[in-house]
C-alpha cells in the first residue's frame, strides 16, 4: 500500500521534524466527556470495542479534539486472541478477565490460530473507516499486546500485579511455554498484517508487563518472540514501535530487537534511552500522573521532558496511557507546550 507522508511517520523513521509530532496513548478514553456519551451508547467497553462504527468515532475523538498527528484504532490487546479460541470479559471495575485461565502446557497445546475470527475482521473494518475519515497527514496505528505480555494475561487469566503463575512457568515449563510465546508471535503477526492492509500506517506492540521480568529470562525466553513478531512484521514495509514498561534494565536488549522506534516509559530518561537505543526513534515519557497537575506544572514538566529528549527522532507522549481522571486542559498544557505556544 502506498505509504501516507506525515510528521509522526517522518520522526518514526528518525527524520528532523519540529516540533515534535505528539499523540497520547489511552487518548481515546475516559477522561473525555465525547467518549464518556459514546460508550454510554454501546452498553459496554466489549461491545464498543465490537462495533466498528462508534469505535471508529471513539479513535476520531482526541484527534478532532485536539489535532494529535496519530491516531490509535479503539480496541483491545485480547481482543485478536478470538482467533485461538479464547474467550474473555470485561468487568466494569476489574478489567479483561479470561472466562477459563489456561495454566496448564497441555491447554496451551490445544490452542490453534485460525484466519476465521469475526474480532479481527472487526478491528479492521474499524481501521478502515477511520483511514477513510481522517485527514492524510495524521497517521493511523494498529496494535497489539506482545506475546509475554499476552500469555501472562492467559494464564493467570486478568490482570495481574505479580505475574507469578507466568513467571513460574518460566522455570517449570520453559520448552512449552517457548512453543505458546511462538505461537503468539505468529497470531499477532498476522492480525497487525490485516490491520496494516486495512489501512493501519503504523504499528505499535505493547509489552506492558515486560518488567516483570528480569534482564535473564526476559532475554531467553521472551525477547526471542518478541524478535519474531518484529520480523515478520518487517514485510509490511510500515514503522514498528515497541513499548516496554518497567523496562529500564532491559534496555540493552531491547536493542537487539528489530524495530524502528522504541516507546520508554516515565522511569527511563530519554537522554539515557538514546544512549542504550543508537539508531532507534524513541516515542515518550512524560509520567501520566503529571497530567494530574495544574496546568502551570504540566508545562513545567512537559519542558523538563523536551530538555532531555533527543532533537531527531523522538515522538512525544506518555510514559503510559492517560489516566481517566486527567483533566482536558492539562492536555492542552502539555499539547501547547510541547507545540510552542504555550
Amino acid at each position: 500500500m502506498a505509504v501516507r507522508e506525515s510528521r509522526f511517520l517522518a520522526a518514526c523513521r528518525s527524520q528532523p521534524v519540529h516540533p515534535p509530532p505528539v499523540w497520547v496513548m489511552r487518548q481515546a478514553g475516559r477522561y473525555l466527556p465525547e467518549y464518556l456519551r459514546v460508550r454510554e451508547q454501546a452498553g459496554s467497553f466489549l461491545a464498543l470495542c465490537r462495533n466498528p462504527e462508534l469505535a471508529a468515532e471513539v479513535t476520531l475523538q482526541p484527534v478532532r479534539r485536539f489535532g494529535f498527528d496519530a491516531a490509535i484504532v479503539f480496541s483491545d490487546i485480547l481482543q485478536p486472541l478470538t482467533c485461538l479460541g479464547v474467550q474473555f470479559e470485561f468487568s466494569e471495575e476489574g478489567g479483561p478477565r479470561l472466562a477459563d485461565p489456561l495454566t496448564t502446557p497441555r491447554q496451551w497445546a490445544r490452542l490453534r490460530a485460525s484466519s476465521e475470527s469475526p474480532d479481527v475482521q472487526l478491528v479492521a473494518e474499524t481501521v478502515a473507516r477511520v483511514r477513510a475519515a481522517l485527514p492524510a497527514d495524521v497517521a493511523l496505528i494498529a496494535f497489539c499486546g506482545a506475546p509475554w505480555t499476552l500469555a501472562s494475561y492467559l494464564i493467570e487469566g486478568a490482570t495481574s500485579r505479580e505475574h507469578a503463575r507466568a513467571r513460574a512457568a518460566l522455570w517449570e515449563h520453559a520448552g512449552e511455554l517457548a512453543a505458546l510465546l511462538e505461537l503468539l508471535a505468529e497470531a499477532m503477526a498476522s492480525y497487525l498484517e490485516t490491520l496494516v492492509r486495512a489501512g493501519a500506517d503504523a504499528v505499535q506492540v505493547f509489552d506492558s508487563w515486560a518488567g516483570s521480568l528480569a534482564a535473564s529470562p526476559y532475554r531467553d525466553h521472551a525477547a526471542p518472540a518478541v524478535a519474531r513478531l518484529m520480523h515478520r512484521l518487517a514485510g509490511t514495509g510500515v514503522p514498528r514501535i515497541l513499548y516496554a514498561g518497567g523496562a529500564s534494565h532491559l534496555l540493552p536488549i531491547l536493542a537487539d530487537i528489530p524495530c524502528e522506534v522504541v516507546g520508554v516509559d516515565w522511569r527511563v530518561p530519554l537522554s539515557a534511552a538514546a544512549r542504550a537505543l543508537p539508531g532507534r526513534a524513541l516515542q515518550g515519557n512524560l509520567d501520566p500522573a503529571a497530567l494530574l497537575a495544574s496546568p502551570p506544572a504540566v508545562r513545567g514538566a512537559t519542558r523538563a521532558m523536551m530538555a532531555d529528549a533527543p532533537s531527531v527522532g523522538w515522538i512525544a507522549n506518555l510514559g503510559h496511557g492517560i489516566l481517566p481522571d486527567t483533566p482536558v486542559d492539562s492536555v492542552h498544557a502539555f499539547l501547547g507546550t510541547i507545540r510552542g505556544s504555550a
